[in-house]
């Protein structure tokens, strides 16, 4: 049988959202509003959030008064997201390296790390082909990535997180080029095992494989868009548009 690639078992299972909990959603309102503010799209504008987990942006984009489709890999995510749908929102499982056939949006988020899953760059070059297939021209792109430089040097090797009666144990490594994070835990006298592994890209690279579709027009280092500095900067967020 072919092994799940390891974003397509973790994030399908409880246990992702119980470590993740913790994730804000005024944070997350406060964000967008930023976002929408450097954007300037006009209202009524179809919006794609791309990887949208459980839909917390995608709620948000639409209450902002956008039409939003959110799609995501993870069918467990997208049977909670869709609770929230309505006639301006609406939710499908979608891998993020396909192009969704027969829709086009006028901007595209894909925010809280959703990037680099992958283990080859050529994979990467398939998401920014399909994100661009789908984009309007002059339709405008926001990726919201950690900020792998300040990442990398600052990396903690292990870690214990007590989170619902659950002990995880996180360890983590630089690759070269990937940060992985090994999470095990037991629950219910069951021995669990997961993995994360994000390649580190950064401001380079993401310029690099944006480039034969995408014309950068800013990056910020902080969901309050705060400049962007390498090795001190929370985030790498850049905002683009479709050529």
């Amino acid at each position: 049988m072919h092994k799940k690639e390891w974003f397509a078992e973790w994030f399908d299972t409880p246990y992702y959202h119980i470590l993740y909990k913790n994730r804000d959603v005024i944070e997350a309102k406060l964000f967008i509003k930023s976002l929408l503010n450097e954007l300037n799209l006009p209202k009524a504008s179809s919006v794609l959030d791309l990887a949208c987990g459980k839909g917390r942006h995608s709620v948000t984009l639409n209450e902002f008064g956008y039409r939003v489709h959110g799609v995501d890999l993870s069918s467990q995510s997208i049977a909670h997201a869709k609770k929230f749908a309505n006639e301006q929102l609406s939710f499908a499982v979608q891998d993020m390296r396909v192009p969704i056939e027969d829709m086009k949006f006028d901007a595209i988020f894909n925010l809280f790390t959703s990037f680099g899953y992958f283990s080859s760059k050529l994979e990467n070059e398939k998401v920014c082909h399909a994100m661009a297939k789908m984009l309007q021209p002059g339709g405008r792109l926001v990726i919201d990535f950690m900020n792998t430089s300040k990442v990398v040097q600052n990396l903690v090797p292990k870690e214990i997180k007590n989170v619902q009666g659950i002990e995880f144990n996180i360890k983590r490594e630089y690759s070269g080029t990937h940060i992985i994070k090994y999470i095990d835990f037991n629950d219910q006298g069951k021995q669990f095992a997961f993995r994360e592994q994000v390649q580190a890209v950064d401001l380079n690279l993401f310029s690099e494989l944006l480039e034969p579709y995408f014309v950068v027009d800013a990056v910020f280092g902080s969901f309050e868009l705060e400049e962007y500095i390498p090795l001190d900067s929370e985030r790498l967020i850049i905002i683009a548009t479709r050529k």
